[in-house]
């Protein structure tokens, strides 16, 4: 195996596979990349078990410059491979394999020489295959993570919880994440048809896949098999396994009739959130009040230690009764980034059951709700 080529270009496709390879592992070999150079251009993948990604370089890349000599594959301790390549002193660098499956890496007059391992050695990538894959715009796949994998468990006392489900059924996909606290649900109406599916991604993967999609892609592939899925790009292959068990229903737990209403700017509403929890107990069981009363809606924040901060909001309209409520302000800053720069109308039934926030203008597709904290 011989090949050069540019060291950005290859430091970047490096970079992608290394999300996937973890600083111990229970397998020793799983902390190296696999690079395998085929005639067609080089091949790398990272796996840490539960997540396997697999890029690949193409030879008729301009950028990438490549001049394949001989093909073959080996296994290189992974961080120690992607320091060296970092830190080489030219645009280009030469890897070859040599006898005993030692590696020469160089660039200028930069020699390296690294024992490396047999590719055979290293696990084979799960099967996976679908008749009719799921495609997504790459934007708005990154969109429904962003706006519904900050809501997961992050206790491991319910592991269902610490994923994303994600429904396929009749043209329509729904993901919805839960941690029993909050929620947060988006729904796209899909146009071309796709086979149904039901599925509890880890948060952890989808926070690695987002960050690992291509920017210079448009679309991706979402495939499923057994208790793996894979999402698939012309250059890159992202494979996650799946949760075991049974995902709670949470259509039941989005209330439907309401006693109040308040729509916010969003954006100014977040500030005003930050500032009341300046002043709020800190830790989980912070906890800010609103009130909402015909003489105008008020913000409060509180802290024996530190003293109290209240605040008159600005509003676009109210409508029901008089309201009073209690929330954690970790959750609410959380659904309002979320929403980013829309207008928020935020649903109440009553001081002691879940409410719900959803954009001024959306018609369902995306809500979120917040179970309110109970005091005395």
């Amino acid at each position: 195996m011989k090949v050069t080529l540019n060291r950005s270009i290859f430091m970047q496709e490096l970079q992608t596979a290394l999300r996937a390879i973890p600083g111990k592992a229970t397998m020793p070999i799983l902390t190296g990349v696999k690079m395998e150079l085929t005639p067609d251009g080089i091949y790398l993948t990272g796996s840490d078990a539960d997540v396997s990604i697999e890029t690949f370089l193409s030879k008729e890349s301009e950028k990438a410059q490549m001049q394949i000599e001989q093909t073959g594959s080996v296994v290189i301790q992974a961080r120690f491979f992607n320091e060296i390549v970092r830190r080489l002193p030219e645009d280009t660098l030469t890897i070859e394999l040599l006898s005993n499956q030692q590696v020469s890496i160089t660039s200028g007059e930069a020699n390296f020489v690294v024992a490396g391992l047999s590719a055979s050695e290293y696990p084979q990538l799960p099967e996976v295959s679908s008749a009719t894959p799921l495609k997504l715009p790459i934007p708005l796949l990154n969109q429904v993570i962003a706006e519904t994998v900050f809501a997961v468990s992050t206790q491991e006392t319910r592991p269902i919880l610490t994923g994303v489900h994600f429904i396929l059924e009749e043209n329509q996909l729904t993901a919805v994440a839960t941690d029993s606290h909050r929620l947060s649900q988006r729904v796209i109406p899909l146009e071309e048809a796709a086979a149904n599916f039901d599925m509890v991604i880890p948060g952890k993967s989808l926070v690695e896949l987002s960050r690992s999609l291509p920017e210079h892609e448009e679309f991706v592939e979402i495939s499923i098999m057994d208790n793996q899925v894979m999402f698939t790009t012309s250059t890159m292959k992202f494979y996650s396994r799946l949760l075991e068990g049974n995902y709670p229903d949470t259509r039941r737990l989005i209330p439907t009739n309401f006693e109040t209403s308040i729509t916010f700017n969003g954006p100014q509403f977040l500030q005003s959130v930050e500032r009341a929890s300046l002043l709020s107990n800190e830790g989980r069981y912070s906890i800010i009040r609103l009130s909402i009363t015909n003489e105008g809606v008020m913000l409060y924040g509180r802290s024996p230690e530190l003293g109290k901060v209240e605040e008159r909001l600005s509003y676009e309209k109210v409508e029901g009764e008089p309201l009073e409520i209690s929330f954690n302000p970790e959750y609410m800053k959380a659904a309002l980034r979320a929403f980013k720069d829309s207008q928020i109308v935020i649903r109440f039934l009553s001081a002691v059951r879940p409410f719900i926030l959803e954009p001024a203008e959306d018609n369902g597709n995306f809500v979120q709700l917040i179970t309110p904290v109970r005091t005395n």
